[in-house]
């Protein structure tokens, strides 16, 4: 479509200069030519262009297009972005949905511990004629030369039915064992959950801060860049005044096409940012906001971080559930060498007829109750293996253990030294975009006045791009020190 825009745009001005050229050729007043290419004109302005050439506008894009000129972007804040993240975050959800898992495992592990009543339903037929009658007297008759008992001897007769309620219940120390081990097993999950929101917390303040300091970058190269087509008109009107060299408007041209393309990388550098963190907050990462970035805090006071680390730490908390976990399945697996009690109790029928009584007028309903008791002997080595295996796990439990509390108080100290030194550098940051904007304020007098060459302008200009590009950097390291701080001790 635009190639052949460009071929009927080239068809036009090739007329226009045909009609030139044969004005020229023949010699025609002048007037008489310029009044034929101004009609030639007037006549290509109002022929309507083909509906080929018109690129037709889809009405979702004219609704869509409409309704983000009306609506203003969202303005979403920290709190807010993490609210709304929580929600699409397919890897809090997951460990989410295993916290709620753990929860239903200690449940089905504590109603081990209560009897468990079925009610069982059966009819068995087995074929009769358990073996041929030898009696004389019984032979003679045909209908009696066999007999009405089941051939198979572990059934009662040809027709069996049962209809019972039967009540179960197991009695021994691996069932508790096992209300334990869900206990253990759902602390482990609720601690990798607040681990999993932390981690998820983290990702949206390192998003919320990058696109917020991208957005910033753009006011340092867009200031940069006007500073830069200042320079260059100054220049340009020293050299028509006589008072400067071309070499200083080629260089302050130079300058100027350097400060557009740091100004278009850092709108791409905002737009990729902006659409990283969209990816977490809208069903289309393409929806307009705007960022309220928050306050930023003090440093909080040294003793207050360390209670709230010991108290609430969820790397801990798993790792101390999770050796929990370990001592409790070494004890399981020695639990095997120990029996264990069934009882059973059943109420219904089994009878040949199904009814309450039998052909005779006798009661079919009864009741049993069973009680067996199941002594372990030889397994074979199996069960020494298992209480191996598992020591073997809880010493690596152990292990991961005091591992986890060297790394926490080491990053405890670089989190807080780092906060610190990233607080006490904002005041010198600040001072040096200060001095640097200064600094340019004197050398463009200078330059104007004929005392300093371009090259010191245009030193002081990086200068000042630096500092106010470090300034943003010393922000955002502040900002991702303190909140690693806040999540270290769970305060955010």
């Amino acid at each position: 479509m635009q190639d052949r825009y460009r071929l009927n745009l080239t068809s036009e001005l090739g007329n226009r200069r045909t009609t030139s050229r044969l004005c020229r050729s023949t010699r025609l007043p002048h007037l008489i030519c310029l009044a034929s290419l101004a009609s030639t004109g007037l006549a290509l302005a109002q022929t309507p262009q083909p509906a080929a050439l018109q690129q037709p506008v889809p009405p979702a894009a004219q609704q869509a297009s409409a309704a983000a000129t009306q609506s203003s972007p969202a303005a979403i804040s920290l709190d807010e972005a993490i609210a709304r993240a929580r929600a699409s975050e397919p890897a809090f959800a997951a460990a989410a949905a295993q916290a709620k898992n753990a929860k239903l495992d200690q449940s089905i592990a504590k109603s081990a511990l209560l009897p468990n009543a079925i009610y069982n339903n059966q009819f068995i037929y087995t074929q009769g004629g358990a073996g041929i009658i030898s009696d004389p007297a019984k032979v003679k008759d045909p209908l009696q030369r066999t007999s009405s008992l089941p051939r198979f001897i572990a059934n009662n007769g040809v027709h069996e039915y049962l209809s019972q309620a039967s009540v179960t219940e197991n009695i021994g120390p691996q069932q508790f064992n096992a209300v334990s081990k869900a206990s253990a097993s759902l602390s482990v999950a609720t601690a990798e959950l607040e681990i999993a929101r932390r981690g998820l917390v983290a990702a949206v303040v390192g998003l919320f801060y990058a696109s917020s300091t991208a957005e910033h970058r753009i006011a340092v190269a867009q200031r940069a860049a006007n500073e830069a087509a200042s320079l260059t008109t100054l220049t340009q009107q020293r050299e028509t005044a006589r008072e400067a060299a071309h070499a200083d408007v080629v260089k302050a041209q130079l300058e100027q096409q350097q400060r557009g393309r740091d100004l278009a990388d850092a709108k791409l550098e905002a737009e990729k940012a902006r659409l990283d963190l969209a990816v977490l907050l809208f069903p289309d990462p393409r929806t307009p906001y705007t960022l309220i970035e928050p306050d930023t805090p003090p440093v909080p006071a040294r003793t207050d971080v360390e209670a709230a680390l010991a108290k609430n730490n969820p790397e801990l908390a798993s790792s101390l559930a999770s050796s929990h976990l370990a001592n409790l399945n070494v004890t399981s697996a020695r639990l095997g060498y120990l029996p264990y009690l069934s009882l059973n109790y059943s109420y219904g029928i089994d009878a040949s007829q199904f009814g309450l009584y039998n052909v005779l007028g006798d009661h079919n309903l009864g009741y049993s109750a069973s009680a067996t008791l199941n002594i372990p002997l030889w397994d074979w080595f199996a069960t020494p293996n298992r209480v191996r295996q598992s020591e073997f796990n809880r010493d690596t439990a152990r292990t991961e253990l005091t591992n986890t509390q060297r790394k926490l108080i080491a990053a405890l100290d670089e989190d807080y030294a780092e906060a610190v030194a990233a607080h006490d550098q904002l005041d010198s940051l600040n001072l040096s975009v200060t001095t640097a904007a200064e600094g340019l304020r004197l050398m463009r007098l200078s330059y104007t006045a004929g005392e300093t060459p371009i090259l010191e302008v245009v030193d002081a200009e990086n200068s000042l791009t630096e500092a106010e590009l470090a300034r943003e950097d010393g922000i955002v390291r502040y900002q991702t020190a303190l909140a690693n701080l806040q999540l270290l001790t769970g305060t955010i």
